[in-house]
């Protein structure tokens, strides 16, 4: 059985535009004053989307999110481990 273990995130400058609070989107980390997810912005990128085409479609979104949304990413990445158990 694998056991997928998240380590504690550090204070990174992510935290300046990102928030994870229960009462929006079911929890799910979003940039702050807005409903747009992490997800979001990477399913974007992921489908081709340019950060000006974002920028575009959500006025609220500034590059300074979209960057955060990726060091978010990479962030949790290098912090998930697998362990068996």
């Amino acid at each position: 059985m694998l056991i997928f273990v998240l380590t504690h995130i550090q204070k990174m400058s992510y935290l300046k535009y990102i928030t994870i609070d229960p009462s929006v989107r079911f929890g799910k980390p979003c940039i702050i004053g807005t409903r747009i997810s992490v997800g979001d912005i990477l399913g974007w990128l992921a489908a081709g989307m340019s950060n000006e085409e974002i920028m575009t479609d959500f006025p609220d979104i500034r590059k300074e999110h979209i960057l955060a949304a990726l060091e978010f990413a990479a962030d949790r990445d290098r912090l998930t481990k697998i362990s068996a158990a």
